[in-house]
């Protein structure tokens, strides 16, 4: 389930839904609204903190709970196996990851959608800060996140 939005330098985005129903869909909007609010004012060319910052600062402007660096752990079976840090965790719903490379790569996407396997979140927006804005919307259900068996 993806989001088509707008390209470019905008002042507002008019974002149209291939599917109705979506998880956290008013959350995401407004993240998406910050976002590119954030890159009309920025631009790209910085790095990928810098965005980091002034997005969770936007997004606290919006009155959005925002947290920048959050540990999540990654098990393997049923075992902790090593840790990262989120870019940023909005309202303990949906995660952000930040990029800031000429656009967005798969292997953006497959660290995103490995958070999620990896964490209590289901929804996942991927924000490219590159020469356009570009953005990904991910859904890893946590039904689907079944424990792994331990093997002995």
């Amino acid at each position: 389930m993806k989001l088509v939005g707008c390209r470019g330098p905008i002042l507002s985005c008019s974002m149209t839904r291939k599917t109705d129903g979506l998880i956290h869909r008013d959350l995401t909007d407004q993240i998406l609204g910050a976002f590119y609010r954030e890159y009309n004012e920025l631009g790209s060319g910085f790095v990928e903190p810098v965005y980091e910052l002034a997005l969770t600062k936007q997004l606290h402007s919006r009155g959005l709970n925002a947290k920048r660096q959050i540990p999540v752990t990654v098990s393997f079976r049923g075992r902790p196996a090593g840790h990262f840090r989120a870019d940023i965790v909005v309202e303990d719903k949906v995660v952000l990851e930040l990029k800031a490379p000429s656009q967005i790569y798969p292997i953006h996407e497959v660290q995103l959608l490995n958070l999620l396997r990896a964490s209590p979140f289901e929804v996942g927006l991927l924000l490219n800060f590159g020469p356009e804005p570009q953005f990904e919307r991910l859904v890893f259900s946590n039904a689907r996140k079944a424990p792994m068996p331990t093997r002995h």
